[in-house]
Parts: structure tokens; C-alpha cells; sequence
């Protein structure tokens, strides 16, 4: 059976693999052939400690900030690890004096896309290798000239990297997008499944009403009058087809009450359906069982403030984690939503808020937004079950 591997995993373990690769010549350069040119009469062996400590780093640190690299949000932490393979590649070049720091510095570029904006990106892929050129002439004694040229061919490799985990960000990034329209998707089919089988059963409730029931009304008041115009055996068969014609009556209309009472769509199944398949966010969900909403309009503009909800709390919020609480009060129904994101001093409204508050307008809903820096965001939406007159 074939591996099935994810970009991010492809490029952890891609990463993991050069690493262990550049641990050859690091310990050939620093331990054999140093141990060798010694017992020749040349210089002795070099301290290992330096070298295998900032090579170990390096591999710790990479295998730190790559764990879940793509299925959360970056955190400060993040960067702090991104520095510290920074630090340790070129650690590696200036204890050993060799150009080990420049390879480990292509493994470090496919990352920096995973952790920061592209232009920051790109500024980071940069200083970062500017800083080998005292390296290159004190270690290998190489001319400033000479230094540069070095250092521009291993940024050219290491844009190469950066690239590719540039474009396995974007693919990563439109697979989840994918998954969490997909989601939408499956949610709205569930309310429209819902909906037209409520329909389909009010239309079958009026035709037995409207038709089954009126001819067995008639029917039942024609064998009453036949019962008073017949006398022998005869009226008693009617007084029997009489009675089966009541009861059929009493069965049908139960049936009619019956279909006509199960009604409204579930929005808790919905909500559910929509939370299964957001990306890179947990969604806890505090819902009842069974929350039917009898306005097929209520009912989607509510999921569709939940959409937004958590399109805001992936896109623009930053955040990992989002509660939200469904309940029926007397009159209304209540979703309330917190998030763990970056929050903000004051909300700006962009066209996903603005939408929201338009749909609660048109059905006599409200939302009220609260956010401050560092303590998330939060939404208290509120849809009455009939319009006010």
C-alpha cells in the first residue's frame, strides 16, 4: 500500500532527510579527516562539541516548528524556532568552515513560507544568508568578492525551496477552502432537503385534507340520511359502512394533524454538518438535540451568520479555537460565538458583517460584536420567530 502523505508531511520529512544527509560531511569534516591530517603532523582535530551541538539544534528546531506546519495558525513561538534554525545553520558554518550552513539555510527556506507573509518571507530568505559572507571569508578564506557570489548561489537554491513551499502553502490553503465550502455546501442541502420535504408533506396534509376528507364528510352524511330512509337488515349494513366512514374520517384528519405538527427545519443537524469541515480551527458546539424552525428564510439566515462566523474566525481572526452556543428563547433564537483570535479595538465592518446584519434586519434581527486586542471575538445574534408587526 502506497504512503499517503500530505504536502506539509512530504516536506517534514524531505527536510528531516537533508538534515540527517548533512550530518555526514559535518562529522567526516570535523571528526575523520581532522583526526587524520593530526596523526600526519598537520593541525589537531577541531572541538566537536560546537558543531554536532548547533547541528542537533537545528534538527530539534526543525522538527519542532514542522509538527502540524499547515493545520494551525502560526504563533510566536513559530518564529522564535524559525530564528533558532537560522542561528544554528550558520553556527554550523562558522564552527566548521564550510559551507554545511548554506544547505541547512535551503531547508530553513522551505518554511519561512508556512510562518510569515511573503514579503517578509522573502526579506528573512535574504538577510539570513547575507549573514554567511563574514563566515565565507573568515572560514574559508575567501575574498569579499568571492564570498558574495557564494553566498547569491546558495540564495538561488534556496529560492528554489522557498518556491516550492510556497506553492505547497497555496495548495494546502485551497484544499481547506475546498473542504470548508464544502462543507457550506452540504449544510445548505441539508436545510433544502429539509424544506422540501416539509413542503412535500404540507402539500400531501392540504390534498388529503382538501380532498379525502371533504368526500369522506359527504360520504359519512349520505349514509346518515340513508339510515333514516332504510329499515330491515338493510339498515343495519348501513349503520356499520356509517361508523367505518366516521373512523376513516377520525384517521384521516389525525394523519393531517400529524403530518401538519412535524414541522420546521433542524437547524442543529445543519450546524453540525457545517462545523465538520472546517480547517485549521476546533469548533465547539453547544446545540440542542433539536432546535426545528418552522421559517425556512429564519432558518437559512441563521446558518448563514454562522458561515460568516467562521469564514471571519479562519480568514481574519487568526484564531484556533471557536465556541458557538445555539439555544431557543421564548420568542427568539440565540447564536452566540466567541473566538480565541487577535481580536481588534474597533470592528470594521467588511461586506461578510455588513451582509450578516442586513439578513437579521430583514427578518427583525440584530448582532452585537464585541472584540479587544488579544481577547478574540465575539457575536451575540439574535432572530426573533416572527416578525414584529
Amino acid at each position: 500500500m502506497p504512503l499517503r502523505l500530505s504536502h506539509t508531511q512530504l516536506l517534514r520529512y524531505a527536510g528531516l532527510f537533508t538534515w540527517a544527509m548533512v550530518g555526514i560531511p559535518l562529522v567526516l569534516n570535523t571528526w575523520y579527516f581532522p583526526a587524520a591530517d593530526s596523526a600526519a603532523g598537520g593541525p589537531p582535530a577541531p572541538d566537536m562539541f560546537g558543531p554536532i551541538l548547533a547541528f542537533t539544534t537545528f534538527g530539534l528546531a526543525y522538527w519542532l516548528v514542522t509538527r502540524g506546519l499547515g493545520a494551525r495558525r502560526p504563533r510566536w513561538y513559530d518564529l522564535v524556532l524559525l530564528a533558532v534554525l537560522t542561528l544554528a545553520a550558520i553556527a554550523v558554518s562558522q564552527l566548521t568552515g564550510t559551507g554545511l550552513g548554506g544547505i541547512l539555510l535551503m531547508i530553513v527556506a522551505g518554511v519561512i513560507p508556512w510562518l510569515m507573509p511573503l514579503g517578509a518571507g522573502i526579506l528573512w530568505l535574504v538577510l539570513q544568508h547575507v549573514a554567511l559572507v563574514p563566515v565565507f571569508i573568515e572560514g574559508q578564506g575567501f575574498t569579499p568578492i568571492e564570498a558574495v557570489l557564494q553566498t547569491a548561489l546558495y540564495i538561488g537554491y534556496s529560492s528554489f525551496t522557498f518556491v516550492t513551499g510556497f506553492v505547497a502553502k497555496q495548495q494546502a490553503q485551497a484544499r481547506e477552502e475546498q473542504r470548508r465550502l464544502n462543507a457550506e455546501l452540504r449544510a445548505t442541502r441539508a436545510l433544502l432537503a429539509e424544506s422540501s420535504r416539509m413542503s412535500e408533506r404540507l402539500r400531501i396534509s392540504r390534498e388529503l385534507h382538501d380532498l379525502l376528507g371533504h368526500h369522506l364528510t359527504a360520504l359519512s352524511l349520505n349514509l346518515e340520511v340513508a339510515g333514516h330512509l332504510t329499515e330491515g337488515k338493510a339498515l343495519e349494513h348501513v349503520k356499520q359502512s356509517h361508523t367505518l366512514a366516521k373512523l376513516l374520517l377520525t384517521d384521516v384528519r389525525e394523519a393531517v394533524s400529524e403530518m401538519r405538527e412535524e414541522r420546521g427545519l433542524d437547524l442543529t443537524a445543519a450546524l453540525r454538518t457545517l462545523a465538520e469541515g472546517v480547517p485549521a480551527l476546533s469548533v465547539e458546539l453547544e446545540l440542542p438535540e433539536r432546535l426545528p424552525v418552522e421559517d425556512p428564510e429564519r432558518a437559512q439566515v441563521l446558518l448563514r451568520c454562522a458561515q460568516e462566523i467562521i469564514t471571519n474566525a479562519v480568514r481574519h481572526a487568526s484564531a484556533s479555537h471557536l465556541r458557538l452556543k445555539l439555544t431557543a428563547e421564548p420568542g427568539e433564537i440565540r447564536l452566540e460565538a466567541r473566538d480565541d483570535g487577535r481580536g481588534g479595538e474597533q470592528p470594521a465592518p467588511g461586506n461578510g458583517l455588513r451582509g450578516m446584519r442586513e439578513r437579521l434586519a430583514a427578518c427583525g434581527g440584530r448582532v452585537d460584536i464585541s472584540t479587544a486586542p488579544g481577547q478574540g471575538f465575539s457575536l451575540d445574534v439574535r432572530l426573533p420567530l416572527e416578525t414584529s408587526p
